[in-house]
């Protein structure tokens, strides 16, 4: 009798183990794209309960949920297109970082059976679906108390148009859509109603880092989503500017943040939504546009060159700069901008960054280029120049007043800090 009953524990106890099991993402391979999956969704719950054990919401009874609290911000995690089959690199530190950073129940919809397959257009065809049975999931939560305002939808690729589907479900009423690197196939010329649009949500941010769209195995396209993540780690502020476009922007006539106060320029990511602006209509939507360094955190430090030339003949050309602090330590410009014009008395300003940001400017180094390799060397005669740091704009301008640039020769100075507006030498 003894052993007999050592033997029905045993059972039992190893029954109990796989009943506790926490549900996982599907995980799927290249196999399962080649022969294609039938679309089957589950919806992952993880809260500051259960951070590391999720679980699995019930379809037509989310209410039976032991962790779900409506009265908490709900924020849905939607994945894209998997060519692969497995599960998204990324989906652990998502789930680390928003919960760390917010009390909230988060989601993690996982339809990794119908957007696993080879056939993109198949996945497409499966985005109006999975958004029908999400809604039938918001649907209930309604019911038990949630409110549309506390919905927060967070879409990759073909997720984004997902989140973006579900927002047009209740009119836009959605708290906050973000879009990270939309797919542009299949959608790119739809309607508003057929694709991720301004519209579907209170507040709606995306962030396009795969700009040709055409190319699904390429790193910039998941650029948008490290991105995302970079901004959850608080590191630092990656600042976007409000600009008519890109171009405009890297000639340094979108970056005056004071016309945007007392919110400045919005940051990019998770904390986005708390830039808002009344000098734009709701109904319009505003691009921003930024750049990054290469790696994690991705923050670039930009400064305002703003230089006065006296050259009577006009100049076409390139400046690169170095700044170095007390410390000795010494950064140069990273971002590159096409050729200034420098005529005499016209103001020129360039955009420019570093990987690194310097609090206490000892020392400027500039160097003047036109890049060709025949012909004779130029001088640029400054009769002003003003350097700003718009990620700190609080820091002192530094100026350097009549001084010349002799083709490739770096010239070295000490600036000394700029006059208040009202008294700066430029009234020339």
């Amino acid at each position: 009798m003894l052993k007999l009953c050592f033997f029905i524990c045993l059972i039992y106890w190893v029954k109990s183990d796989e009943e506790e099991k926490c549900p996982e993402f599907t995980d799927l391979n290249i196999g399962n794209a080649l022969s294609g999956t039938e679309l089957k969704v589950q919806l992952l719950l993880y809260t500051k309960e259960n951070p590391n054990c999720s679980e699995r919401l019930i379809e037509h009874n989310v209410t039976a949920s032991q962790y779900l609290n409506t009265s908490k911000k709900i924020v849905f995690v939607i994945h894209g297109f998997r060519p692969t089959g497995s599960p998204p690199a990324w989906l652990g530190d998502i789930k680390e970082l928003l919960l760390s950073s917010d009390n909230i129940n988060l989601i993690i919809v996982d339809w990794n059976r119908g957007a696993t397959t080879v056939n993109y257009i198949t996945a497409v065809e499966n985005c109006r679906k999975v958004a029908e049975i999400l809604k039938n999931y918001v649907d209930q939560m309604l019911v038990d108390g949630a409110s549309l305002d506390s919905m927060y939808m967070i879409g990759v690729s073909l997720g984004a148009h997902i989140a973006g589907f579900v927002g047009q479900k209740y009119n836009g009423k959605l708290g906050r859509i973000t879009g990270l690197d939309p797919a542009g196939p299949s959608f790119t010329r739809e309607p508003p109603e057929g694709r991720l649009d301004h519209t579907d949500a209170q507040f709606v941010d995306v962030i396009h880092s795969d700009t040709d769209g055409l190319q699904y195995f390429k790193c910039d396209h998941q650029r948008s989503v490290f991105l995302f993540l970079s901004s959850l780690k608080r590191r630092c502020n990656i600042i976007t500017y409000p600009c008519d476009s890109y171009l405009d922007y890297k000639r340094g006539k979108c970056v005056d943040c004071e016309a945007f106060q007392p919110m400045s320029c919005p940051v990019l990511g998770y904390y986005a939504d708390r830039w808002k602006t009344l000098l734009i209509p709701k109904s319009l939507p505003t691009k921003a546009y930024f750049d990054t360094s290469d790696q994690d955190p991705f923050c670039m430090y930009n400064y305002l060159l703003d230089i006065i030339t006296w050259n009577k003949s006009i100049r076409r050309g390139f400046i690169k700069i170095k700044i170095t602090d007390y410390a000795g330590n010494t950064v140069e410009s990273e971002m590159n901008s096409d050729a200034s014009t420098f005529q005499q008395y016209k103001r020129v300003k360039i955009l420019t960054g570093f990987y690194q940001d310097l609090d206490k400017i000892s020392k400027i180094s500039l160097t003047f280029s036109t890049k060709t390799l025949i012909g004779p060397k130029h001088k640029l005669r400054i009769l002003q120049m003003r350097l700003k740091s718009l990620s700190n704009p609080e820091r002192l301008q530094l100026c350097r007043y009549d001084f010349v640039l002799m083709e490739n020769t770096e010239l070295t100075f000490k600036p000394i800090p700029c006059p208040e507006r009202g008294t700066q030498r430029e009234s020339v």
